[in-house]
């Protein structure tokens, strides 16, 4: 039996804020290969969360999986 995932299409602005210093913060509970975090840790360029750069997409749409109120990335859209 096969199971199917539904995706979510969000803008980036949806997912992330950027903060006046430049840095991203998420705004909800984000998770990227395995790895978790969430509003009131901000980071910024050059900072990989399990190997992606997520500031080389911020003009992508993100395609997210929701889970239990965890939003993993799943992918980006071209732009």
């Amino acid at each position: 039996m096969e199971t199917t995932v539904d995706l979510y299409r969000y803008k980036f602005s949806e997912l992330f804020q950027k903060n006046a210093n430049g840095s991203l913060m998420p705004k909800r509970v984000i998770q990227v290969n395995g790895i978790t975090f969430g509003p009131g840790v901000s980071f910024g360029q050059g900072v990989d969360f399990g190997g992606v750069n997520l500031f080389q997409y911020q003009l992508n749409d993100v395609a997210v999986e929701e889970n239990n109120g965890v939003l993993t990335i799943k992918g980006f859209y071209n732009q």
